[in-house]
């Protein structure tokens, strides 16, 4: 049932009310620099801040274990977080509405050369509608909103009568594995909704992903005698042609793939990083390339990664080099599927209603072609898993910034939704 005119009014009022302390917030996460394996603090402060709302609290450690036993485990290395995952539960004083999860992750990628930023990375500056820093729109200020829509609803002596898990994950930019941990766990609700910032639509499907590290290996000699050795370097080059015809026959297939085949480039291949050799007068012995590409919702991980390995293989065994130099390729991070959304869900219909109330507009879709944690929802807890966010710009590059007036608008339609899909009650006292 729709929300009563008068209940919507005051639910929008109370997110600007709170806005200014919401800001504030964000800042103090934006200033944390939480990269991968360094997410400690900011797990233990959204710990404290869920806490002292009386949240039941629950952290815990990856398993790796069943992780890497369960399909949609991606692949660990030296690199992976051992920050903990952090849920604050909300328990109604009576079960009469839909549970739901909030989710949101706080782990970002690196800064890139402070020197192209116009402020220091994680000064969290606030210029007229937008707030600058790494992480602030991907997905700090989700993060954020996710606390200050439910207090929202506790400003005006509300809650949800339903269970709400508000979980904080880590290894979102890496793996995905903080989000199926909480599956492992055995956390699961009738809907999910994850703030991230997705232009104020909803997704309806989303791109699997693997990461990669193609290894090479060349004979070294002097440069004098260059033409007795062998180019490990000048190896990855082929090895990279070879990695974009796989990318180009995969966009290729885009029409037999519903919600991707309008889309100009829907599977992306990135040349990430590239390390090789020690001295520029001696030919490289070594070059290592770590790669990032999609794949179609519906294709398993483990199928995507047999035909890159035998493809390159087929591909070395052309080469007079590589053929009895033959490339090894690790996967060592990213192994997870896509996702669809289907539409009709009561969920989306819900958020449809709370999204036109707040935005004056109705709800749009579309397919992104990256990584979301919502995958592991959609395809193991089975349950709508609602991507949506605010409008935002450069994220993952130079000057990342969200849009502070997208940020209110999201908050109140994030909050309008918990009231309608889990039902309110009094606030106990």
């Amino acid at each position: 049932m729709s929300l009563d005119p008068e209940l919507r009014e005051r639910i929008v009022q109370s997110v600007s009310d709170g806005f200014d302390d919401q800001l504030a917030f964000t800042q103090k996460l934006v200033q944390m620099p939480s990269l991968r394996g360094r997410e400690h603090p900011i797990q233990d402060l959204l710990y404290r801040e869920l806490s002292s709302r009386g949240f039941a609290m629950d952290r815990f450690a990856m398993d790796h274990a069943a992780i890497e036993a369960h399909p949609g485990g991606s692949k660990f290395s030296e690199d992976h977080s051992d920050a903990p995952i952090v849920v604050g539960i909300h328990r109604p004083r009576a079960e009469s509405g839909r549970s739901l999860i909030l989710q949101s992750h706080l782990d970002v990628v690196p800064e890139g050369l402070h020197d192209m930023w116009t402020d220091p990375p994680f000064s969290a500056r606030i210029d007229g509608d937008w707030m600058y820093g790494r992480g602030a729109a991907d997905m700090k200020a989700g993060a954020a909103a996710n606390i200050f829509a439910l207090d929202a609803l506790r400003r005006i002596g509300l809650q949800p009568a339903a269970t709400v898990y508000v979980q904080s994950v880590v290894e979102e930019e890496s793996t995905g594995n903080g989000a199926l941990q909480t599956f492992l766990q055995g956390y699961t609700a009738d809907a999910v909704l994850i703030p991230e910032p997705e232009e104020e639509m909803l997704v309806r499907a989303n791109v699997g992903v693997l990461w990669f590290q193609v290894q090479l290996r060349g004979v070294p000699v002097h440069v004098r005698e260059m033409s007795e050795g062998a180019n490990a370097i000048d190896g990855a080059t082929r090895i990279i042609s070879a990695l974009r015809q796989i990318e180009a026959d995969w966009n290729a297939e885009k029409g037999a793939h519903p919600h991707f085949e309008n889309e100009a480039h829907p599977i992306n291949l990135n040349i990430g990083r590239i390390e090789g050799g020690d001295w520029a007068s001696s030919v490289p012995s070594w070059c290592n390339i770590d790669c990032r590409v999609s794949i179609y919702p519906g294709r398993t991980a483990e199928d995507a990664a047999r035909e890159i390995t035998d493809r390159i293989a087929a591909f070395a065994q052309q080469d007079a080099f590589l053929s009895n130099n033959p490339p090894q390729i690790v996967f060592n991070g990213f192994y997870a599927e896509g996702y669809v959304l289907e539409p009709g869900t009561e969920a989306e219909a819900v958020l449809g209603r709370a999204h036109e109330a707040a935005i004056g507009a109705p709800l749009q879709s579309f397919m992104t072609p990256s990584y979301l944690d919502a995958r592991v929802y959609a395809l193991y807890n089975q349950i709508p898993a609602l991507c949506y966010g605010p409008k935002s710009r450069n994220i993952h590059g130079i000057d990342e910034s969200v849009s502070l007036s997208s940020v209110k608008r999201i908050t109140q339609a994030m909050a309008l939704f918990i009231a309608e899909w889990c039902g309110i009650q009094e606030l106990e006292t």
